[in-house]
């Protein structure tokens, strides 16, 4: 995870800007999207924590030449903040003590201003070389099992007691006491004057992306026209007659269509992550859903990717051109695709596949499937 998401990371700004990587990780969707192409469970909680850890592990050790530096973690590790912070100052001239009341505020405003049930568990403060930065941080309630996740950005926050994320994504649970509504001032002004008073108001729910509570990815969850156009640039040998796509000479169908999913998270635009469980079809996700992950795909995956990064950096830009290209040819297809395969038996088909592409789950290696009697076969998933 840490190898794939860091040249994501690596090729996102190289090609827009470090900028751009914290506006992404604020986003969301593209953030849900960029754990499914890692191989999570398409909308556990664990992404948050799995996909912060791994880019941790990946960008600081580039942080010098990206530009980016990536703070804070889960439990004892989100209380390292302010010493990682001030000692990114040192090193860039950064206000470091602004940038520790920044974090220090974002996690007081989750934790108290907006009172959901959520006590936050993780803080990851992310801050560019020029002082932008991003915070995403979650919480969980004890009293259902649910997480929520809190995404921050400097670039489009304007107050930090007034509508400062970009998102809160989670559970719809009704009404909730949220104090950083437009709607609160007034409230806000008489908690000043009446601390032993409760508010004397309700105030409607942040806005919220509700998740559904299966785990199991289906067809539902899922714009089965571009996932459709997706295994259709992967598998049609016709469309290989692509200049660009002779620069991946080598490069299977399965993995063409990992890179085709991991091309969007890198190129595609907002109104492309608006069904991130699509996603999990790049590589499967460790719980098998929609499939075990194709660890030899994802390997390939980055070989492909930081082969493509490294020579852009040279000024050889033909690889990631054709990177490119795969969610540009995904798009046209799109257009009059019309699906021809049911979801079930896309599903179907990976799984029975799966041990051929290194298929593993948290609970193992994926097996061939079983012979019954000549001609008929057992699936194990």
């Amino acid at each position: 995870m840490s190898l794939l998401g860091g040249a994501i990371v690596e090729a996102i700004a190289t090609d827009y800007g470090k900028g751009e990587v914290l506006r992404r990780l604020s986003d969301p969707c593209w953030f849900q999207a960029l754990g499914c192409v890692l191989g999570m469970d398409w909308h556990s909680s664990g992404i948050t924590t799995s996909v912060m850890g791994a880019l941790k592990k990946a960008v600081n050790p580039l942080s010098k030449e990206l530009g980016i530096y990536i703070c804070g973690g889960k439990g004892r590790y989100s209380r390292e903040t302010p010493a990682e912070l001030r000692s990114i100052a040192e090193i860039t001239g950064l206000p470091g003590e602004a940038l520790v009341r920044s974090s220090k505020l974002s996690a007081k405003v989750d934790n108290t201003a907006v009172q959901d049930g959520y006590q936050l568990y993780l803080h990851s403060f992310i801050v560019s070389s020029e002082g932008d930065w991003a915070v995403i941080q979650q919480g969980m309630n004890d009293a259902n099992g649910m997480a929520r996740r809190y995404h921050w950005h400097s670039a489009t926050m304007r107050s930090y007691t007034e509508t400062p994320h970009t998102f809160i994504y989670g559970h719809n649970q009704g009404e909730i006491l949220n104090l950083t509504d437009k709607a609160a001032a007034s409230t806000k002004n008489g908690l000043l004057q009446l601390v032993k008073e409760d508010p004397a108001r309700m105030l409607p729910e942040i806005r919220q992306l509700v998740m559904p509570s299966h785990h199991d990815v289906r067809a539902a969850d899922v714009d089965l026209k571009r996932l459709g156009s997706v295994l259709a640039a992967a598998h049609e040998r016709s469309l290989h007659d692509f200049d660009s796509l002779l620069l991946l000479e080598g490069v299977g169908p399965r993995t063409l269509q990992s890179l085709t999913l991991v091309s969007e998270v890198i190129y595609g635009t907002p109104s492309r992550f608006t069904d991130p469980a699509r996603f999990s079809f790049a590589h499967g996700g460790k719980d098998g859903h929609p499939f075990p992950v194709a660890t030899n795909v994802y390997d390939e995956t980055i070989r492909v990717l930081k082969n493509a990064v490294d020579k852009a950096k040279v000024g050889q830009s033909e690889k990631q051109d054709a990177i490119r290209k795969l969610s540009v040819i995904s798009q046209q297809l799109e257009k009059d695709f019309e699906p021809n395969e049911n979801f079930s038996e896309v599903i179907a088909r990976e799984r029975a596949d799966s041990w051929k592409y290194g298929g593993r789950t948290v609970v193992g290696k994926a097996l061939p499937p079983k012979k019954d009697k000549p001609g008929n076969q057992l699936s194990l998933f």
